[in-house]
């Protein structure tokens, strides 16, 4: 029976260690992933002052005066690193080339450091770790940011080997596909638009995620996260700081051969009739392999019956593809004058 809200699954049971337990969470893992898509954790061991530290400095980033949060635009335009600003992406032209601006402005940063090594500091390299950029004030947003990346890291690790026993593999499968991730952490901003949304427009056009999986913080405010049911119908999604969502990536969906859904999703805008008294804060770890793992077809999802459906595909080159084409605004939206 096809679900019409997202699961809430407590991890924890996993965690322990026990056999049982370990396929309880791997099960109910693999029930949400085959049907919508989505599932919210809880029991996973994040601690909440983490989570809290990052909230307040990004408010605090993003409540700036605009010639302030601009000095972190990074001097390229379209780098993945710093502030973009509003209006300055439109995920759902990754969809359909004609949808609108995402009514939204965020912050991209990465990992901090890594080895002197070829892979992370050769040509190729160089295209994934990138400096970050951060700015002078809050004097807390660098440090708070960093721990909460830190902590993401260790937490994907635990989903991936909750995803290797739900797809049947060995729980170590996915760990040297991970193991030189290039991840950028999101922090999106919906601010509070004084004269209300334009016509047409949301906080983030309807699109699928690019990578792995996706670890999903989002605010308990209106105006907020919707996934699409397998019957075509929009539902909310609840977010809350206390737990993740958690969400199937095309990567994934193709190293299943569609066993697991990447679904669609949006943001929507705060009803008319709600009295927001600020912006909606979310903060996505977009979790993308190794930028050289090889993405074809898992063994235990393909068959005589059921063969590859997809041609095999590079981690970083299919990043790469999806984010040009959910950039493409023009240029007095994604390069501003002062960038």
């Amino acid at each position: 029976m096809s679900l019409d809200t997202v699961p809430i699954i407590d991890i924890s049971p996993f965690l322990s260690g026990d056999p049982a337990g370990k396929k309880a969470v791997a099960d109910a893992v693999a029930a949400a992933c085959t049907d919508i898509g989505f599932f919210a954790i809880s029991g996973h061991g994040v601690d909440q002052h983490l989570v809290e530290d990052l909230r307040e400095a990004s408010h605090s980033f993003f409540e700036q005066p605009e010639p302030v949060k601009r000095e972190t635009v990074h001097p390229i335009p379209d780098t993945p690193r710093g502030l973009r600003v509003m209006e300055g992406e439109s995920l759902g032209r990754t969809v359909r080339p004609d949808a609108t601006p995402d009514l939204k402005e965020f912050y991209h940063y990465g990992p901090q450091d890594w080895p002197d090594e070829p892979y992370f500091n050769g040509p190729e390299g160089k295209q994934y770790f990138i400096p970050n950029i951060w700015p002078d004030k809050p004097a807390s947003f660098r440090e708070a940011s960093l721990a909460y990346y830190a902590e993401m890291e260790r937490l994907i690790h635990d989903l991936g080997r909750i995803a290797s026993m739900a797809l049947g593999l060995p729980e170590n499968w996915f760990e040297d596909k991970l193991d030189k991730h290039v991840t950028a952490i999101r922090l999106n901003y919906y601010p509070l638009l004084a004269d209300g949304p334009p016509p047409g427009q949301i906080r983030a056009g309807e699109h699928t995620d690019y990578g792995f999986l996706t670890i999903l913080m989002g605010e308990d405010e209106a105006g907020g996260l919707q996934v699409r049911t397998r019957k075509g119908d929009w539902i909310d999604v609840e977010t809350r700081p206390e737990f993740f969502v958690i969400n199937i990536g095309d990567l994934l969906m193709r190293w299943t051969n569609d066993t697991w859904l990447s679904n669609m999703h949006r943001v929507v805008n705060p009803p008319v009739n709600s009295k927001p008294t600020r912006g909606r804060l979310s903060v996505g770890f977009f979790t993308q392999p190794n930028y050289d793992a090889l993405i074809e077809c898992i063994p235990t999802c393909t068959s005589p019956d059921n063969p590859a459906k997809y041609e095999p595909v590079v981690s970083g080159k299919y990043r790469d593809l999806k984010y040009d084409q959910g950039n493409d605004v023009g240029e007095t939206k994604s390069a501003p004058a002062n960038a």
